[in-house]
């Protein structure tokens, strides 16, 4: 028999919040699915400046957190939107006995702009926000105005233990990408479609809404069918 219910972890985005995957999360939940959303560390408060200290080291950490608060769950799927999606990634690869598959939303895994971050932090200490792309009027992420300079080193460090760990990923992909996304472009999903190691991998377009699509008009056609592929997932524990 199955070793517990299905289990769902949920990782916002770089300058977002928990915010932005609550209704999926909630809608999972309806639906019987064990779900963890962890706020990743430097973000979630008023003060941008509390960015500044985050480490790609400490999102990590924050990833595995959520995935062990799932121990009881199988099988787990491992959902990122944004820069969720590379920490989802790099988590699969790290821990393929716990991550049993993998969903990206408006994935965000390479960045050439990153590069020059470290020199470019000695002249301008921040920069405007890149939150709340989304076309539903009404809708809020909750994220930071402002990002530290020094914090993007951080991020391209993620990226590139994202870009090493694609080839070693074995989980099933479902990857949903909007049509149109003013954060991060039209450039990733096929970076992430062509370099996974999976065997079984799935792109659904999304028509109408922006960057943070879980928030936007496809909202639906999100829950809907990550719903449909946590349940496809076979139980490790079968037996």
């Amino acid at each position: 028999m199955a070793g517990g219910p299905a289990g769902a972890l949920l990782l916002h985005g770089f300058t977002g919040s928990p915010a932005s995957l609550r209704p999926l999360g909630e809608f999972l939940a309806a639906s019987g699915v064990a779900v963890v959303c962890p706020l990743l560390p430097g973000h979630g408060t008023p003060h941008w400046i509390d960015l500044a200290s985050a480490t790609a080291h400490a999102w990590t950490q924050t990833a595995d957190g959520g995935l062990d608060a799932l121990a009881g769950c199988d099988p787990v799927a491992v959902v990122g939107l944004s820069m969720g999606a590379a920490l989802a990634i790099e988590l699969a690869a790290r821990r393929p006995d716990r991550v049993h598959g993998v969903v990206l939303v408006n994935p965000y895994v390479r960045d050439p702009r990153l590069g020059g971050a470290g020199v470019v932090r000695l002249i301008v200490p921040s920069v405007k926000g890149i939150g709340n792309d989304i076309k539903k009027p009404g809708q809020d992420e909750i994220g930071n105005d402002r990002i530290p300079v020094r914090t993007l080193a951080q991020v391209h460090r993620l990226l590139r233990l994202t870009a090493e760990a694609l080839p070693r990923i074995e989980a099933p992909l479902l990857l949903m990408a909007s049509t149109e996304d003013h954060t991060v472009g039209d450039k990733n999903p096929p970076v992430v479609m062509q370099r996974i190691g999976s065997r079984q991998k799935e792109l659904v377009p999304l028509t109408n809404s922006y960057h943070v699509a879980t928030l936007d008009y496809d909202a639906d056609v999100i829950n809907q069918r990550t719903l449909a592929f946590i349940r496809s997932l076979p139980a490790r524990a079968a037996g």
